[in-house]
């Protein structure tokens, strides 16, 4: 660990959620809320301490508040604007108002009250929670949206989606991937806020991907807060077949094309180029495709682009997987890797490590693979010998030994935005 970072590089991701929304909750669950404030923000993530939080499993959607009368098809479009970088932003836009009138629209009757939204001319992506009362009880609901590829460029939905943890330890009471007539993909789950059930909060939610990058991210709960409220109701507010309906809403899809559009690269030639930052979502599909035989991914989960995280059991007790995949980092590599590094035939910068944990946790410790490419990308890995590294260690080590995390940090399936069939 170079002598300025003060943490290591996922430190406390697991919880991180809504912290960075600047928002009423604080799941660790919503990684479109913490995706756009990664952005340009390359060197600091090598030294800021991450955000406080326990490993839970993915949770979903929500909404509440007095109902509005219903409008045209969608909300109503405002004039563009011109972001604080000076680069002109699509028209039309909408404001966190119009957000959160769509969220109620596409609501069933009932009381909804407005905590936090965003529209598509911040810095993070929009977003709408609330508190919804159907008169059975008041839940939270929050829906985040985002665009995943860039302008022009098609993707495969169902690889993209949110993975269903396998293995029949999950922490779900139920998750389903289906795709859907227009080509999208979407997964729709029922668990618990937290996996080892020490309060019965239940956290639902579904999570749709469209052809064309359009991402959108429902979650809920039986309770007006994700964590510290009441249980108010037996059950979040929307079902699963409302769940999937919410996310499908052909308006989430309008204010997506609101979003800045980033150009695809071009290149000459079928060398792959250098990628821009990955979603959390494709990070852990990838993660799980080059997870060794015999290890059984028991949750799952990330909060923000770059970055993603398993919990998995090889017949021995839980273990935590964490990887962070970071472009253009070249220009960092003097305090990243000491002359101690390895350097491979290609130029590629390989450091592997076994330090104590840092969460706390009696006996933890830490294995870690970092490595470092000619073309700035870097690909850094970490296994533990507990499922939550805030808690004590429950097996002598790691699921992963240091030669699978090399492996997988080495895996030219990081050099793509794509995930292999």
């Amino acid at each position: 660990m170079p002598a300025d970072q003060q943490t290591d590089p996922f430190e406390d991701r697991l919880s991180a959620a809504l912290h960075e929304t600047g928002g009423a909750f604080d799941t660790p669950r919503t990684e479109l809320a913490a995706a756009g404030a990664r952005r340009g923000r390359r060197l600091q993530l090598q030294r800021r301490a991450a955000i406080v939080g326990s490993a839970a499993s993915l949770a979903l959607v929500g909404v509440g508040g007095a109902l509005l009368v219903p409008w045209s098809d969608g909300p109503a479009p405002r004039p563009s604007s011109v972001a604080g970088s000076g680069t002109p932003r699509p028209a039309p836009s909408y404001s966190a108002d119009d957000v959160v009138r769509t969220l109620q629209r596409l609501l069933p009757q009932g009381k909804f009250t407005k905590t936090e939204a965003r529209g598509t001319g911040e810095e993070l992506p929009p977003l709408a929670v609330g508190v919804f009362d159907d008169g059975r009880g008041a839940g939270a609901v929050s829906v985040g949206l985002e665009r995943i590829t860039p302008t022009g460029r098609k993707l495969n939905p169902s690889a993209e989606v949110m993975p269903c943890p396998e293995g029949t330890q999950s922490g779900f009471d139920s998750c389903t991937t289906e795709g859907l007539p227009d080509g999208s993909a979407i997964t729709v789950y029922q668990g618990y806020e937290y996996p080892d059930r020490r309060v019965d909060t239940k956290s639902w939610g579904a999570d749709l991907v469209t052809p064309d990058g359009h991402h959108v991210s429902v979650l809920e709960w039986n309770s007006p807060a994700e964590k510290g409220k009441p249980i108010t109701r037996t059950d979040p507010p929307l079902g699963p077949k409302q769940l999937k309906a919410l996310a499908a809403a052909a308006p989430w899809r309008k204010i997506i094309d609101a979003l800045p559009r980033e150009e695809a690269p071009t290149t000459a030639g079928s060398a792959p180029t250098r990628p821009g930052e990955l979603s959390g979502l494709t990070i852990l599909r990838k993660l799980s495709r080059l997870l060794p035989k015999g290890v059984d991914i028991v949750a799952n989960g990330t909060q923000e682009t770059g970055f993603g995280y398993l919990v998995v059991d090889d017949g021995k007790g839980r273990s935590l997987v964490q990887v962070n995949v970071q472009p253009g980092m070249s220009d960092v590599a003097g305090q990243l890797f000491g002359s101690d590094a390895e350097t491979l035939a290609d130029g590629t910068l390989v450091t592997v490590r076994e330090a104590p944990g840092e969460k706390g946790g009696a006996g933890v410790v830490m294995w870690t693979a970092d490595t470092l490419r000619k073309d700035g990308l870097r690909v850094v890995i970490s296994a533990f010998n507990t499922g939550d590294q805030n808690k004590d260690a429950t097996r002598k080590a790691p699921a992963l030994s240091l030669g699978d995390l090399r492996r997988i940090a080495l895996s030219p399936e990081w050099l793509n935005d794509t995930v292999t069939p």
